[in-house]
C-alpha cells in the first residue's frame, strides 16, 4: 500500500473520485430504510460495471458518510506508483 490519506471534507473526497471517473455507490442488499448500507465508490472503468452497486446521489453520500461519523481512507498512487483506487470508510 502507498500513503494513506485520512480526510473527512467532502469536496476532497468528490476530486479524489471524480479524478478516477468515480461515483458514489451503495452495496444492494445492505441497509433498510433510511440506512444506506455499504457504501463505495463506483469505478465503472475499473471495476466491470459491478451489478451489486447502486449509484446514490453525492448528496446522500454525504448525509449517510456524516450520519455514521466515517472518514475517508484513499490513496493517491499504489507503492508501484500507478494511479490507486484503493477506498474505504472508517470511523473517525
Amino acid at each position: 500500500m502507498g500513503q494513506a490519506k485520512r480526510t473527512t471534507n467532502h469536496e476532497e473526497i468528490k476530486k479524489w473520485a471524480e479524478r478516477r471517473n468515480g461515483r458514489p455507490a451503495r452495496v444492494v442488499g445492505t441497509g433498510n430504510g433510511d440506512d444506506a448500507g455499504l457504501m463505495r465508490i463506483d469505478f465503472p472503468e475499473a471495476d466491470d460495471n459491478d451489478e451489486s452497486l447502486e449509484e446514490i446521489s453525492w448528496a446522500e453520500c454525504y448525509e449517510k458518510f456524516d450520519e455514521k461519523h466515517l472518514a475517508f481512507l484513499s490513496e493517491a498512487q499504489s507503492t508501484d506508483g500507478k494511479r490507486s483506487y484503493l477506498h474505504k470508510p472508517v470511523s473517525r
